[in-house]
């Protein structure tokens, strides 16, 4: 796969998905990974790789500081990911204008939506 002007890399990118503004030489990867077909899916992709380290702390936490069962951690992780993962999905609109103008690029309107996105 050919790498897009801008690209920030791996260590930008993890920086991006925490919700860090990306330098302006980074504008057109921006402008590509928030309004190019599969955004959404993007979206969540970036949600994943900030809350899975979430998760893991919070299952160490459980099953090695508290006299909690493994089910119990197992089950505490499955509600941070459903719970998180479905209100970033829920929200991926709303969250990508956000991250647009943040950036500085216009927000486009998604007649699909029946409303513009803010």
């Amino acid at each position: 796969m050919t790498r897009l002007s801008g690209d920030p890399g791996p260590l930008r990118w993890l920086r991006f998905a925490a919700g860090f503004k990306l330098p302006a030489e980074n504008r057109d990867w921006v402008r590509h990974e928030l309004t190019d077909a599969g955004w959404r899916g993007r979206t969540v992709l970036r949600h994943l790789a900030v809350i899975i380290p979430v998760c893991v702390v919070v299952a160490v936490v459980l099953l090695v500081l508290s006299p909690a069962p493994a089910w119990f951690a197992v089950m505490m992780v499955v509600l941070i990911l459903c719970g998180s993962v479905f209100s970033v999905a829920a929200y991926a609109d709303d969250l990508r204008g956000a991250r647009l103008r943040q950036h500085g690029l216009d927000v486009p309107d998604d007649p699909d939506l029946g409303r513009p996105s803010h």
